[in-house]
């Protein structure tokens, strides 16, 4: 798999507790910060289609996901 590098610039509590949370875990830097990109992107990718599917689920009359839950347990 191609790699690719970002540089991003961090305010100094960021990088403090980055700093702090690798200490604590034995983790690099670049594996917290893929993991934390992973997340957010996958976050936002998730809130995208629940605003696209928002629609559809009102039309159905349902008013919050645990009426969709029920509807499809």
């Amino acid at each position: 798999m191609k790699r690719r590098s970002l540089k991003i610039p961090l305010d100094d509590p960021t990088a403090q507790l980055l700093e702090a949370v690798c200490a604590e875990t034995g983790r690099s830097r670049s594996e917290i910060v893929r993991d934390a990109l992973r997340r957010q992107l996958r976050l936002m990718r998730f809130e995208g289609l629940r605003r696209q599917a928002l629609p559809f689920g009102e039309a159905a009359g349902w008013r919050n996901e645990d009426e969709v839950f029920a509807a499809v347990s």
